[in-house]
Formats: C-alpha cells, structure tokens, sequence
C-alpha cells in the first residue's frame, strides 16, 4: 500500500513537471509570436508611410510642373518666369520643390537641323573634323534629310560591314535617344551632344537662351555673333518651354517630374509635348 502510493505521487510529480514545461514553453511561444507581430506591425507602419511620403511628394512635383504652367500662362508678361533655367524655390503642401524653366527652342533639333549644323555641334563636342564630317551624314541618312542619297540598298550592306542587324529608316527620329543606333555614334559622343537636342526645336535653335556649346556650333556656321555673344530677347507668341521639378517631402523622399510644354497665343492654352521620360 504504502509503495503504491508512492509510485502515485511519484507520477502525479513528473505528471506536474510537464504540465509546467508545456505552460512555460506555451508562454514562450505567446510571447515570440507577439513579438512577431508587433515587429511586423511596425515595419508595415514604416511601409504605409513612406508610401504615403512618396505618394505626397509625387503629387507635389507634378503639381509644381503645373503651377510653372499656369505661370507660363499669365496675361502679364512681366509676371512670367523667364525661361532662363534659374532656380526657383517654394513650398507644396509639406513639400519643398525647386522649379527650372529652360527654352526648348534653344536646342538643336536632329530632324531638321542641317549637317553643317550637326557637323559643328560634334566638333565643339570633343569630335574631329573627319568623323564629325561623317557622324553627320549618317544621321542625316537616318532622318531621310541627307543631302546626297544613297540607295538603301547600299546603307545596309555599309551597317552590315560594321556589325549592325539594320540599316537607317530614313525617317525623322521618334525620340532622341535613337540616335543611339546611327552608325559611328558612340556612347560617349551621344553623351556629348545629347543636352543640346530636341525633337522639339525649330530648324535652327533660338539664340536667345541657348547654352554656350550651341553658341559655339551656330558661331562656327556663321548664324551667331562671337562665342557668348546674344541678341537681345523677343517676346514670342508661341514659347516652347522644358520644365524639371523637384520635390523633396517627409521622410526625405524625393521626386522628379520633367514635361515639354508649349504655350499657344490664346490665353489659357497649353500643350503637353512630352512627360517625364519622353521629355529627358
């Protein structure tokens, strides 16, 4: 009798123990899923508000690329910015944008732009005489404006000896960045002249604003006076402008939102040319 009952507390002990271990591990558990969470729950607080910050801050910076256009359009003249690419700084909502406004007529546009024209741009670029000669051309041919034709025929089995699956579609470019595939057009030189185009110009580039290198290529042409040297501006009905906007919100995002914009001569009228990646 007296072992048997010793045996029995001896189980309802080690009955005990384990009743212990599994309410401890069981807290154990509780508490590192709880820990789980609350951790999750935070990182997906962080998540929700940088989308937010993100989310504000884009609005801010297409709002400042409208604001810019609303200025554009102002019936005082002398309350519009002038399209000179300063700066200009004001604030959106919890935002901080900065604003720049350049004339896109003062670009060199490769669709109409003559080959002396281009010639001299790649020579004030860092080209030399003979491959700026032939660059040229070549872009010439791929817009279909080459002075001297030269059957198709011919243009491909020339693209073919240099390695290229294609030849010029003898076409105005579609973007800029197609002048990538020209043959004789280097990364390098692309890099080079690629700020002072745009598919949005005037055969020849506005003097007014136009940046020294653009200055340069006109003077070795004969179209401008000495290098830096400009007419004084003319006030245009129809003014084609780039604008870059910049926004920095909470959290420290930031955004860009780039459009090519041209205002008509009747008030309040507006086109949107290109957005963000088609305006770069």
């Amino acid at each position: 009798m007296w072992r048997s009952s010793e045996i029995s507390l001896r189980q309802g002990r080690q009955s005990g123990g384990f009743a212990l271990i599994i309410v401890l591990w069981t807290l154990v558990l509780i508490a590192f899923i709880t820990a789980h969470l609350a951790g999750s729950g935070r990182t997906e607080i962080r998540i929700a508000g940088n989308l937010a910050a993100n989310a504000v801050t884009d609005a801010a910076a297409e709002g400042a690329v409208f604001h810019a256009i609303f200025n554009l359009l102002d019936r005082r003249p002398e309350r519009r910015w002038p399209l000179d690419g300063a700066a200009r700084e004001f604030a959106i909502g919890d935002c901080g944008v900065t604003v720049r406004l350049h004339d896109e007529t003062a670009r060199i546009n490769p669709n109409v732009a003559s080959s002396a024209l281009l010639e001299a741009l790649l020579r004030v670029t860092g080209s030399d005489a003979p491959n700026a000669r032939r660059l040229a051309a070549s872009i010439g041919e791929w817009v279909g404006a080459a002075a001297m034709f030269r059957p198709p025929e011919t243009l491909l089995a020339e693209y073919r000896a240099a390695g290229l699956d294609y030849g010029p579609p003898g076409e105005p470019l579609e973007t800029v960045d197609e002048l990538r595939r020209v043959i004789g057009m280097t990364p390098g030189i692309f890099a080079a002249i690629r700020p002072h185009l745009s598919l949005f110009a005037a055969a020849e580039p506005s003097l007014t604003q136009a940046d020294p290198v653009v200055l340069a290529a006109l003077a070795a042409i004969g179209r401008a006076g000495p290098a830096g040297s400009r007419p004084a501006p003319r006030q245009s009905e129809i003014v084609t402008a780039r604008i870059a906007a910049i926004a920095q919100g909470p959290g420290k995002a930031r955004a860009r939102r780039a459009a090519i914009v041209r205002i008509m001569p009747r008030p309040g009228t507006y086109l949107v040319l290109a957005w963000d990646s088609d305006a770069e």
